[in-house]
Order: C-alpha cells, then sequence, then structure tokens
C-alpha cells in the first residue's frame, strides 16, 4: 500500500514542535515516533557527515543506506556544527520556540556546549526535554558510554537469551535502542500532559540498561522471594507449555500456544489424540510445564506430518492459536498485513519507492502516518532558518561559507 500524506488526516501530535538531536537509534526513533504522529520533527546534524544511519546497513543499495528511510522518516534535516558558538547560539534559539528536545548525546555534553536543561529552560519554562543514555543522568556510570548491547546485557535480556549450553545470543536487532527511544516517546508526553496543568516542562530521563529491565517480568521478583536465578531456555519459556515452534511436512516452522487448559483440549481434540488433556502428565498447567520437553517432543512428531498450510487451517477451525515463523517475503506476502496496510510503500528520490512497517498504534481518528521517508543531508537547512529565525539569504550563505551549516 502507498503512503500518500495529501489524504491522510492531522495526526494527534500536529502543532508540536521537536528539536531532535543525537544519532542512531535511541534517540531518533523517538523522534520517529513523534513525527509519525504528527509532530514537525527538525533533526539537527553535522554539517559533515550527518547521522550515521545516513550509511549504516549490510548493503548499500546505490550507495544509499536502507535503514535511514526509516529513522529518518517525517523528519527535516537542518545541518548544524554544535561545536562552534554560532552554532550553539542557532540551537538555542531554535529550541526556544519548540516544545521538545530530544537528545542522546553522553550526559555532560549538552552541558559542554551550553545547551543543558537548566539554561535552556531559562529561555523556554515549557521545553519538555528528552534525554536518552546508556545509564541516565545521574548514577557513578552516568558518564559511560552505553550502546544497546550494553543495555541489553546489564538490563538482564542478554542472559536469559539463547539456547542453554551456550554463550547468551542477542536478538538480532537492537531492542534495548528501541526500548529506551519508546519510554522517551512515553515519558515525552507524560510530561507534555502535566504541562498542561503546571505550565512547565520538564526532564524526560531514559536509561537503556532500565528501559530493557522495565520488560524483564517477574525475573528480579522471583529472584527475591526464591534465590531462583533465571537461566537461558532457548525457544521455550521455562513451565509454559505447550508454546514453542514446531516443525511441519514442508520444512517450515509453526509456532503453537496452547498452554491454558482450554486451549490444550482443543490442541488433544485436534491432534486426535483427545486422552492427552486428562493425563496426569498433562491435565493442567504445573504437570505441563514439569513434562515440557516429553510434551513438545510429543507435538512436534505430530506437526512433522502435516504442511503448514494445512496445520494453520487447522488450528484456525480449532480455536488454536497458532502462526508460521514469518520473514520479510512472508510478510509482504500476507494478507493480514495487507489488510491493514502494516507496511507501505513510500516515494524516494534515489530508490523510487521504499517499503517499510507503517505508524503504529493505530489511532482511529487521528492516526499516524508516513509522509515522507528520510531526507537528504540538509534538505530543510535554509527553510527553517529562514522560516523559524527569520535569517536572510545573506546570513545562511555567510554560516555555510563558515561551515557552521
Amino acid at each position: 500500500m502507498s503512503s500518500d500524506a495529501t489524504t491522510s488526516p492531522p495526526g494527534p501530535l500536529e502543532g508540536l514542535t521537536v528539536i531532535e538531536m543525537g544519532t542512531l537509534i535511541a534517540g531518533p526513533f523517538c523522534g520517529q515516533i513523534l513525527g509519525d504522529f504528527g509532530a514537525t520533527v527538525i533533526k539537527i546534524e553535522d554539517p559533515k557527515a550527518g547521522d550515521p544511519m545516513r550509511q549504516w546497513g549490510r548493503s548499500l543499495p546505490k550507495g544509499h543506506s536502507p535503514w535511514w528511510p526509516v529513522i529518518g522518516r517525517n523528519k527535516q534535516s537542518v545541518t548544524l556544527d554544535l561545536r562552534t558558538s554560532e552554532g550553539q547560539d542557532i540551537a538555542r534559539r531554535l529550541i526556544g520556540g519548540a516544545d521538545v528536545l530530544v537528545e542522546n548525546f553522553r550526559p555532560g555534553a549538552m552541558e559542554k556546549w551550553g545547551l543543558g536543561y537548566e539554561r535552556l529552560s531559562a529561555d523556554n519554562p515549557a521545553l519538555v526535554m528528552a534525554r536518552v543514555s546508556g545509564f541516565g543522568q545521574t548514577g557513578p556510570y552516568s558518564s559511560r558510554a552505553g550502546y544497546a548491547l550494553i543495555g541489553e546485557a546489564m538490563g538482564g535480556l542478554r542472559y536469559i537469551t539463547g539456547e542453554p549450553d551456550r554463550a547468551p545470543a542477542r536478538a538480532g536487532i537492537s531492542v534495548g535502542d528501541s526500548l529506551a527511544g519508546l519510554h522517551a516517546a512515553l515519558g515525552t508526553m507524560m510530561a507534555l500532559h502535566a504541562r498542561h496543568r503546571s505550565g512547565k516542562g520538564q526532564i524526560v530521563d531514559a536509561a537503556i540498561y532500565e528501559s530493557v529491565l522495565s520488560v524483564m517480568e517477574n525475573l528480579i521478583t522471583e529472584y527475591g522471594l526464591t534465590g531462583y536465578v533465571r537461566e537461558r531456555s532457548g525457544s521455550v519459556l521455562p513451565g509454559i507449555a505447550p508454546s514453542n515452534a514446531y516443525p511441519t511436512k514442508d520444512g517450515a516452522l509453526v509456532v503453537i500456544g496452547a498452554n491454558q487448559d482450554t486451549l490444550f483440549r482443543r490442541l488433544c481434540d485436534a491432534m486426535g489424540r483427545p486422552e492427552l488433556a486428562q493425563d496426569p502428565r498433562y491435565a493442567g498447567h504445573a504437570a505441563r510445564g514439569e513434562h515440557q520437553a516429553q510434551l513438545d517432543a510429543l507435538i512436534g512428531d505430530w506437526t512433522a506430518t502435516l504442511d503448514a498450510d494445512a496445520l494453520l487451517a487447522l488450528m484456525e477451525a480449532s480455536g488454536v492459536a497458532a502462526g508460521r515463523v514469518y520473514r520479510a517475503p512472508d510478510m509482504l506476502a500476507d494478507p493480514q498485513f495487507a489488510a491493514r496496510e502494516a507496511i507501505v510503500e513510500v516515494p524516494h528520490p534515489v530508490f523510487g519507492a521504499v517499503k517499510m512497517q507503517n505508524a503504529f498504534p493505530r489511532l482511529s481518528d487521528t492516526p499516524g502516518a508516513v509522509r515522507w521517508p528520510g531526507p537528504a543531508l540538509g534538505e530543510h537547512t535554509d527553510e527553517v532558518l529562514s522560516g523559524r529565525l527569520r535569517m536572510s539569504t545573506a546570513e545562511i550563505s555567510s554560516l555555510r561559507e563558515s561551515g557552521v551549516i
């Protein structure tokens, strides 16, 4: 489905101005979310190279990163050298007219440039400043460099991911960065809501390791109460059965979740083995968890006799949750993805068009939208400086000649 900005209704954040600083994923993902839902996001980039995401990726079709159109979408690009006094002054002026500032530099960098919250809020008391970092703005680790893999490791995710007989694995994406960006966006909206009552902005402090820690379910609580340290368990959750990926006759993998008693009975009926639901080894949640490996082997032997399509049709007819393990081509071919426009095609000046995930979650009256892909470096510099700061063409030309923009 093509994305058409002209027919999209105004997003819920229309009228909100966001200045985005920082690079890579964590801070820019926060900006992406806000931009998806209608905020005007002005991304400030270094004039010489811009965000490294412009060059990152396993491949560079036509010399361009396929990553940048997504993380840079719905943003305006302004080049500005924040290491110069002129660049810092321009940044302060832009922030002075903004609602939100998003940054993910190492703590202390913004203060070194004269862009700390105390100074910025003196000029703009309503400013909400979302700060994303590895370890947060305070504490003995705050000045350390922090990336997703560090936050995922220290937040507890890395240790429990992978097979029990191997070293911890990592997910194939930067989960910690994305979680921190989500938390920063959520915190920004909370701070904006509070501003409606007080008229004052505040700092949103999103740490990558804490963002990972927040989704670790009962890991800490269980250890505190029982001393149990959760270990790696491969593709299953210990004690939750059946809930796994099972092989099919045609070489596919289908995940089946039937760990509730009612669902398990339906699965047994579909297997032609209704007696399993009464077997003391499988009759209750705790019993199935205790005999998890044996139960998974039994189900896997059965699923291996059916093609994936036949297995999925049978699970649907039986009311048992199931689905294929998808890759990108499977998503693009799936009618559910198509019906909900989960993937959109966006015009692109170099690629012609690019496919990417849509804006989520869905709002019934003011949905988000992908209005344009990541812009060229500095594409909006003249427009923003002349429009927002009333700079003349001569002033802008002078700044460009001196390397400030």
